[in-house]
């Protein structure tokens, strides 16, 4: 199906097919509150090296008041075990992460947030501890807003690399030096940082997926000390 556009109050906005109208595939009745919930949970995973042992949520606004009618409990948890949003074992999610020691807390936080459908994850194992905030922006799309405290804008429409360094002149350029050599375009980048030559992440989306062999290579340059990926 080719995109068509549709005006609405006189902006017209364009649609790539017909999933950006009627929403994906999915378990649950809300593509926003599950399928987009699924997604940001999904997405938590990926940041960790291996499997999870416990994972903190907080949900926002909306999420908050109608996480258990709208199954945005299950969905995340559903999406930090790895399934997609259509997967039929999203409604035992919670029973599933019990039953393999996922040690899961969710609580409803009645702080304001700047948009409805937000929730803080905070995840981790032996190993490493990653926290994010996600929004599901609609039709199961979302953006994660912050990443570890760095304000971040991240879609997952795209695979992106998350990549912690010092603050050093040249680790950009070697980044996207080692990107060209394997043939794999940058589609945005963007760089954060907490002080003049203290810890910064950069964000790098790319066109296609980046292998493990060049995410090690990528982890082993001088002055990155974390590399993860967020698949597409």
């Amino acid at each position: 199906m080719q995109g068509e556009s549709r005006n609405l109050g006189g902006q017209a906005m364009k649609y790539r097919s017909v999933f950006d109208i009627i929403g994906p595939i999915m378990i649950g009745p809300s593509s926003s509150h599950t399928a987009g919930a699924n997604r940001i949970g999904r997405a938590a995973r990926s940041l960790l090296k291996g499997e999870p042992a416990w994972a903190h949520i907080r949900l926002y606004g909306s999420f908050a008041r109608t996480y258990r009618g709208h199954g945005t409990d299950v969905a995340l948890v559903g999406g930090l075990l790895g399934f997609n949003a259509s997967d039929s074992r999203i409604p035992r999610a919670l029973q599933i992460a019990r039953e393999i020691g996922l040690k899961v807390e969710i609580h409803p936080d009645p702080n304001p947030v700047d948009h409805p459908n937000t929730v803080r994850v905070r995840l981790g194992n032996n190993d490493e501890v990653f926290e994010l905030v996600g929004v599901s922006t609609g039709g199961g799309k979302v953006e994660i807003v912050e990443l570890n405290q760095f304000p971040v804008r991240v879609s997952t429409d795209s695979p992106a690399l998350l990549i912690f360094h010092l603050d050093r002149p040249g680790v950009i350029a070697q980044v996207a030096g080692l990107l060209a050599q394997r043939g794999i375009n940058i589609a945005h980048m963007e760089v954060s940082r907490e002080t003049v030559g203290g810890m910064a992440l950069m964000i790098v989306e790319v066109d296609q997926a980046v292998p493990s062999p060049l995410l090690d290579r990528l982890a082993s340059t001088p002055s990155i000390t974390n590399v993860t990926r967020i698949e597409g």
